[in-house]
């Protein structure tokens, strides 16, 4: 039988696909046998196996439940399929699994780690309808979503700061339905201990301290990470006088912002308004 040999070093997905042999073979399984243990098909096992397809998140656990390697193909696969993410954004995923505390402000949206399946949904499939991402893309990015969002319910969990402004809440991202459950989500999550949530109203105007989302992560040994994005990439900041700036913006920011309970209030009434309009 031709055998297909592959360069590990040719790219991340090469590296996943000879990772995932060299395992199958040395459990002395066929391919049709591991296609029986994680539901996929011969043929797709072949196709990561020898690169031809690149390897998605749903497969990578499956591998893992099979193989019982926890998290060893989430792993690779994090860093074999980068490339539906931003540039820099792998990189500080990597922060970001291991931060003890989080502080972020957005201006557009709810915050990703925030967001209800249906609402982010709604926001891919928008990206795929404007030609910016193909359906695979799509469905990738909801499925990291949904594993980011899991480190919200583990013990210890991050502490996590949101600063959101007035406008995330009431543009209507996929309609009543859709708003009035992420409005609510997002009420319950503010409700919890580790969870500080506040509103940066519009009253603020040219007073608000940040013009650009951020996100300043904590990382166990209390250095600073932060994190920003242009339209068409992210980057890491690290130099100490940039993140020094994005932290002191981030303490006024919280300083003008409504307080904890204000901000759930107002969250309240803007759902009501979405349930009543």
């Amino acid at each position: 039988m031709n055998r297909k040999e592959l360069d590990p070093d040719a790219s991340p997905a090469a590296k996943f696909g000879a990772e995932l042999r060299a395992l199958r073979e040395a459990r002395g399984w066929t391919q049709e046998r591991l296609a029986e243990l994680t539901g996929y098909s011969a043929v797709h096992v072949s196709a990561v196996e020898t690169g031809r397809k690149p390897p998605t998140h749903p497969f990578s656990r499956r591998l893992d439940i099979a193989f019982e390697t926890p998290e060893r193909f989430e792993r690779e696969w994090r860093k074999s399929g980068q490339r539906f993410l931003f540039e820099g954004f792998a990189e500080y995923l990597r922060s970001e699994a291991d931060a003890v505390a989080l502080r972020l402000f957005e201006i557009n949206v709810i915050p990703s780690l925030f967001q209800t399946p249906a609402y982010a949904r709604t926001y891919q499939e928008a990206r795929v309808r404007r030609g910016w991402a193909t359906q695979h893309q799509a469905e990738e990015r909801l499925s990291l979503l949904l594993h980011r969002q899991q480190r919200l319910d583990q013990h210890p969990a991050p502490r996590v700061h949101a600063v959101i402004d007035e406008g995330c809440l009431r543009r209507a991202v996929g309609g009543r339905d859709v708003m009035v459950e992420q409005l609510l989500h997002l009420e319950e999550l503010s409700a919890q201990p580790q969870m500080v949530v506040q509103i940066s109203p519009f009253s603020l105007g040219e007073d608000r301290p940040l013009a650009h989302p951020i996100t300043l992560l904590t990382m166990p040994n209390r250095t600073i990470v932060g994190y920003g994005e242009t339209q068409r990439r992210g980057f890491l900041e690290r130099e100490l006088d940039v993140l020094a700036e994005w932290a002191g913006e981030y303490d006024q920011l919280q300083v003008e912002a409504l307080s904890r309970a204000a901000s759930r209030e107002f969250i309240r009434q803007v759902r009501r308004g979405f349930e009543h309009g």
